[in-house]
């Protein structure tokens, strides 16, 4: 027998009626299909780390996907207490907090930009945000909130904290409502970087003592990752969430477990294209960890990934 034969052999996909996502997935490990099998790893590995009790989940992701009906899938990761952490940037809180406020719209990549910034409409990708409830509904939602708690005598907030806040005044819609709910922090280490850190610098101008103390979420993040017995992340895109994510945890030799999503190409050397064997020679996946690196347009993988896990 050749090396080649003790290879499983490729298998077509059947489809059948009222056949479930899980069942779907779980053919991809026979079928092939190039991402396919990675799809499919990335479900078993996700799926452990959520049973593994011993195990700290850390969910990372940007703002993009918010934006678009992944949220729901996002929100549905905190709500059923899937995830313990998250760590994301400036404009989840933006998107999160609008679409509370107000609808996005479906657009196109190919609209005329100039006439979208004449008509006050911001173009992310395909989708429309009307500046209406990006810029004027965080202002008139967030500044009476921001006085509420400066008045009460606290001027100083970790981004957790602070999110905290804002989370239990939201609606159920929201990302931030159910972090709150179910007491699973919220880390944003951009926390300016965004309309919603612009209205926090905004109201510093009029209240010069208001404080964001980042090193206070720092600390939090090393009691974090230094008593976790196993740590997991699920991270979908790249930039600082990402890094953040698995910077924390070469404290403690690397995640055990690792999920990454991306579109990123590898070869620009940027931490988006970065795959999950490069954070193995930084410490920041265990050189024994399950971990898989999962290309393609999370819009289109999270929900089939979660989907199959729930």
């Amino acid at each position: 027998m050749t090396d080649i034969e003790r290879q499983p052999k490729v298998k077509d996909l059947e489809l059948r009626r009222n056949m479930s996502v899980k069942d779907l997935m779980e053919m991809y490990y026979h079928a092939g299909g190039f991402t396919g099998n990675k799809l499919a790893a990335g479900m078993d590995i996700l799926k452990t780390m959520v049973r593994d009790q011993d195990c700290t989940v850390f969910l990372s992701f940007p703002a993009a996907p918010v934006s678009t009906g992944t949220r729901g899938v996002i929100r549905e990761l905190v709500k059923r207490k899937m995830v313990d952490v998250v760590l994301t940037t400036c404009g989840t809180l933006d998107h999160d907090i609008a679409r509370m406020k107000g609808a996005y719209y479906h657009g196109d990549f190919l609209m005329d930009d100039v006439e979208l910034h004449e008509h006050g409409i911001n173009r992310l990708g395909n989708i429309l945000v009307p500046n209406e409830v990006y810029g004027k509904g965080l202002e008139e939602w967030m500044q009476p909130i921001l006085k509420e708690l400066h008045d009460s005598g606290k001027t100083e907030y970790g981004t957790r904290e602070l999110i905290r806040e804002f989370g239990k005044r939201a609606d159920e819609s929201t990302i931030i409502h159910w972090a709150y709910k179910n007491q699973i922090p919220i880390y944003v280490p951009g926390i300016t970087d965004g309309a919603f850190g612009s209205q926090l610098w905004m109201f510093t101008q009029e209240h010069r003592d208001f404080r964001i103390n980042l090193f206070w979420d720092e600390n939090e993040l090393a009691d974090i990752v230094f008593t976790a017995n196993r740590t997991g992340a699920l991270m979908i895109g790249g930039g600082i969430s990402k890094h953040h994510t698995i910077w924390w945890n070469q404290f403690r030799d690397g995640l055990d477990y690792a999920v990454f999503i991306t579109t990123a190409p590898e070869y620009d050397g940027s931490l988006s294209g970065a795959r999950m064997r490069e954070a193995v020679s930084w410490g920041k996946v265990r050189a024994d960890a399950k971990y898989v690196t999962i290309e393609g347009d999370a819009t289109v993988l999270l929900p089939l990934l979660v989907a199959a896990v729930l």
